[in-house]
């Protein structure tokens, strides 16, 4: 784990430039890492996307993403560098994701998370988010089922982290 100082970090909207940095996140991160190319649609193409990134000594070190449809939001990704990892970020990009959601006028968050990822289901509970039913067979590495999970949002953007890990 590489110690962080949270005064110097950046939270800003991702970008094309960005996106080299963020395939090599999701590579580290998940069995079925999105593309460059799925992120470059992403920010180019969906109207609906809202990807913000965690900058660190000008280092992208995690990345959050959701759709706002409507009154909604839909959670697409969160991944923090694995260096990084258990300092309460994912926390952090969570809190600002949730923020970003209110301001885009969402009053409901959804996502699906792995059955067997206990850690980011207890992140997740943490924030406010309650299961509500199942994906069966949702991911396809593995066919392994999704639990799917909603928060109710705050009418304001006061979404605040309580960084006690």
């Amino acid at each position: 784990m590489t110690p962080i100082d949270r005064n110097r970090l950046i939270f800003r909207l991702m970008t094309l430039d960005d996106v080299p940095a963020i395939a090599a996140i999701e590579e580290e991160s998940f069995t079925t890492p999105w593309t460059k190319e799925a992120f470059v649609n992403e920010l180019t193409n969906n109207h609906f996307a809202r990807y913000m990134v965690m900058d660190y000594e000008g280092a992208a070190i995690g990345y959050a993403g959701m759709w706002t449809i409507m009154d909604e939001a839909h959670v697409t990704n969160v991944a923090v560098r694995e260096a990084y990892r258990g300092q309460g970020l994912g926390e952090q990009l969570m809190t600002g994701l949730m923020r970003t959601a209110v301001l885009f006028g969402a009053r409901r968050m959804t996502l699906e998370v792995r059955v067997s990822n206990a850690v980011a289901q207890r992140l997740y509970s943490k924030l406010g988010f309650e299961p509500s039913g199942i994906r069966p067979g949702y991911y396809s590495d593995n066919m392994e089922d999704a639990l799917i999970m909603w928060a109710e949002l705050p009418e304001s953007a006061e979404v605040e982290p309580s960084y006690d890990d």
